[in-house]
């Protein structure tokens, strides 16, 4: 008996993806936020709500008596990106776990529930951080960017770290149920290296070299340097992140296929 073979057009087969994304998408803002209330209302409202309080809190504080730097420009320029990655990489562990019935449908696959959740981060904390930071504006607490396309760019580079991060640490965490417990304290322990909350320019020439080595670093200081423009001075070198980005993407999607069989039969 012969075997039929239909072969798919690739851009009926980008429709089929864009379409199992969306749907993915959809029900996971649903299961996770419900109908009731402000609905998916809140997954904006989440993080936003936390940065502003951060951002207040440093405000109140009087922390800008200690510099002529606005320190409320300065905690949404490097928190928020920080938290994108962080709770995108941790949304990612539980994917298969959670929606393994999903994966009796032929055009489901296991990276299409990854996706689907560290992309529903990736909005939610994108759409939060363009808010907050119109708002701020709007209120006058602080100043308009100087460089918007080149801070949009540089958030655009972390969200594909935050992609790869979190096929990573989906891979390792369905493999070692150690690791699953422990990565949430390991993101929070990583989170002062991620530059956030402070200036690699502080520091000697020596050690900001050995910073720079640390990808997400490099993505807070060119947002920064968007944001601020020529009144500070950030260090920041673009194409090693691109380069790491190339990388952690291609090792996790690698540990994905490898690990396939082993996700599968083990959730």
């Amino acid at each position: 008996m012969t075997e039929v073979i239909i072969k798919t057009s690739f851009m009926r087969s980008l429709k089929i993806q864009i379409n199992v994304l969306n749907a993915l998408i959809l029900r996971e803002i649903i299961t996770r936020y419900g109908r009731n209330n402000i609905g998916f209302l809140w997954l904006f409202v989440e993080p936003m709500s936390l940065t502003l309080l951060i951002s207040l809190m440093w405000f109140f504080f009087k922390i800008n008596s200690v510099s002529n730097l606005n320190i409320i420009a300065f905690v949404l320029t490097g928190y928020p990106m920080v938290m994108m990655w962080r709770n995108a990489s941790s949304r990612a562990k539980g994917s298969v776990t959670a929606n393994k019935a999903l994966l009796y449908h032929r055009n489901i696959k296991i990276l299409d529930l990854v996706y689907a959740r560290v992309f529903l981060e990736i909005i939610g904390a994108s759409a939060a951080q363009v808010f907050v930071i119109s708002i701020f504006i709007f209120a006058g607490l602080i100043a308009i960017p100087y460089d918007p396309f080149y801070m949009l760019c540089a958030w655009g580079l972390m969200c594909w770290f935050s992609l790869g991060l979190g096929l990573i640490i989906f891979v390792l965490s369905a493999k070692y149920a150690a690791f699953d417990k422990m990565w949430g304290t390991l993101s929070f322990i990583l989170m002062p290296l991620s530059g956030a909350f402070f200036w690699v320019e502080t520091f000697p020439h020596e050690i900001q070299k050995l910073l720079l080595y640390i990808p997400p670093i490099n993505g807070t200081e060119m947002f920064r340097a968007g944001y601020f423009g020529p009144s500070t001075i950030t260090h920041q070198n673009v194409s090693y992140l691109l380069f790491c980005n190339i990388v952690l993407l291609f090792v996790g999607l690698t540990m994905v296929k490898i690990n396939e069989n082993y996700i599968l039969e083990d959730n």
